[in-house]
């Protein structure tokens, strides 16, 4: 993990966090993390996701605060978390069976930023040193914000984030949970014809995550704004899959969203920009292995065709353009919203 030049951006072929799944890295590490700062570590489920649950348990959903959400976005996503909770107060003092044959599973939804989490006030401690432990056999535990942080996110069920800092956190959710992305959108530049897209960024970190489940805000609606109705859709699937208990390990293409998928398919047929995007040669321009696939898929930066004053049309870091064109339409990947309020597809 980390950015730039530090690998945040070393994409891997099948878009997923190195040795996150084949070496259940993800799953050791969050393990190790709540060990580390004297949280225990979530149970595990080891073939679906309502082991150790009822139908009839409130599912607990969090928003995480965003940068890109804007104030009519936060409006939206306030009144999905008023309808969602009002119906669960309506019905969450009702017996057992009644429960059951809801039309909908009951979630509680809050709005948080990690910022605002604070360490309980209380004096450290001394731990004895687990038995893999370099430092002396016992060390003192001092309370964090971090600490705070890994105590609630061990309770949530339902992850709902944006791209960037907060969906870093996934990794440490429990066993069975479910992460929301809602995406963001790109910045608009003159040189795009200030035209946005959606964007998830950090798919990568959900698709190497194999205990977890991932849905996307749809995306060829996201820059029209994050809308109410849609919200509530998305956290009301994600408690079914949760009840309903989704398979565990979750197959990691599954967990991306259609981009990444396209990603997935367009390195498995075009070799060279595979190697290209992925193995950060020597004397390769860093802008063709720095780069978010969102970029890439709508042609933006070092991806966008130029035509010379001599007719050639290229792009400055080379791959099939017509093959990945026929992949954007394949995935169903409208190229591209003119503005954040109207859906106008220009040709690709």
């Amino acid at each position: 993990m980390g950015g730039g030049m530090m690998c945040q951006r070393c994409t891997q072929p099948n878009l997923q966090l190195p040795g996150g799944v084949e070496l259940d890295g993800s799953r050791l590490f969050r393990n190790r993390m709540y060990s580390q700062h004297g949280v225990l570590p979530p149970a595990r489920r080891h073939s679906h996701s309502a082991e150790g649950r009822n139908r009839h348990d409130v599912l607990r959903a969090y928003i995480i605060d965003n940068k890109r959400f804007t104030k009519t976005d936060r409006k939206e996503i306030n009144a999905a978390i008023i309808e969602i909770n009002n119906y669960t107060i309506a019905h969450q003092n009702e017996n057992i069976s009644t429960i059951n044959k809801l039309d909908w599973l009951l979630v509680n939804v809050s709005y948080i930023g990690y910022g605002s989490i604070e360490s309980q006030k209380k004096k450290s401690s001394r731990f004895n040193a687990t038995p893999i432990d370099a430092r002396p056999p016992t060390y003192e535990l001092i309370e964090t914000y971090f600490t705070a942080q890994l105590r609630l996110l061990r309770t949530m069920d339902i992850h709902i984030i944006g791209p960037g800092t907060g969906a870093m956190y996934q990794t440490f959710l429990s066993d069975g949970s479910v992460v929301i992305n809602l995406g963001g959108l790109i910045p608009l530049r003159p040189e795009d014809q200030n035209i946005t897209h959606t964007a998830y960024m950090e798919q990568y970190m959900t698709s190497g995550a194999p205990y977890l489940k991932a849905l996307y805000y749809p995306i060829n609606e996201r820059p029209k704004g994050i809308k109410r109705e849609e919200v509530v859709k998305l956290i009301r699937q994600a408690a079914k899959l949760i009840m309903n208990g989704f398979s565990i390990p979750v197959n990691p293409k599954d967990n991306l969203a259609p981009d990444g998928q396209l990603f997935i398919e367009m390195c498995e047929r075009d070799k060279k920009f595979c190697e290209l995007v992925t193995t950060r040669a020597r004397d390769t321009d860093f802008g063709c292995y720095n780069f978010w696939v969102e970029e890439f898929i709508h042609e933006r930066g070092p991806w966008r065709e130029q035509v010379s004053t001599d007719g050639i049309r290229k792009t400055h870091c080379p791959y099939n353009l017509t093959l990945m064109r026929e992949l954007r339409d394949k995935y169903g990947i409208r190229h591209y919203e003119t503005s954040v309020s109207q859906s106008t597809k220009i040709s690709g």
